[in-house]
């Protein structure tokens, strides 16, 4: 009879412990996942504050460069792509097609000086810089805590609990468009 009994209460033991893990393992998935939904906030609210800051600059640029109406239709095209994406993979998609046109309409600029002098256009220039630095840093943030979670989610004995609790792998990595490595060609 203590024999049943000590091996009842070691299983009971194994039980606990394993039980314990269960929900600790369950536990930091969970918030794990959590920091990927707010780091995609972060990343969006800049990449909303870059969208914001365009039609300023594009009005700034038009009053000097008024026949370059192509380059302009395709910033407006890709900033209502950024407005109109749903999620993080659309939202990316729409925010290479943006660097894209930000990248003609900086070659526009290159073309008039004049316009490099004026003060608002700098201004607004200096403001996008910042931002698109903020959206580097925010993008980095983004995708480590990405990288963390599928670390995590992937080590044994994590990936038992993860299946068993419907925690799956994210792969919305914040990639950078191989278009946009491509340096604009700037003619006088």
């Amino acid at each position: 009879m203590k024999i049943v009994l000590f091996i009842l209460g070691i299983l009971v033991i194994a039980a606990l412990i394993t039980g314990g893990k269960f929900i600790t393992v369950r536990n930091e998935l969970a918030v794990q996942n959590e920091a990927i939904s707010k780091a995609w906030a972060d990343v969006d609210a800049v990449l909303q504050r870059r969208v914001d800051l365009i039609p300023n600059l594009v009005e700034t640029v038009k009053g000097y460069a008024g026949h370059e109406k192509e380059v302009f239709e395709s910033v407006a095209q890709s900033r209502a792509a950024m407005a109109g994406a749903r999620n993080p993979r659309e939202r990316v998609a729409a925010n290479a097609q943006l660097e894209s046109a930000l990248s003609r309409l900086l070659v526009v600029v290159e073309q008039y000086p004049q316009l490099k002098a004026n003060e608002n256009f700098t201004r607004l220039q200096d403001e996008l810089a910042g931002t698109e630095n903020r959206i580097a840093v925010e993008r980095r943030k983004y995708n480590e805590t990405v990288q963390r979670y599928n670390t995590t989610l992937a080590l044994f004995p994590n990936n038992i609990v993860a299946s068993m609790s419907g925690f799956q792998r994210n792969d919305a990595y914040f990639k950078t468009d191989p278009a946009s490595r491509v340096a604009p060609k700037v003619k006088f």
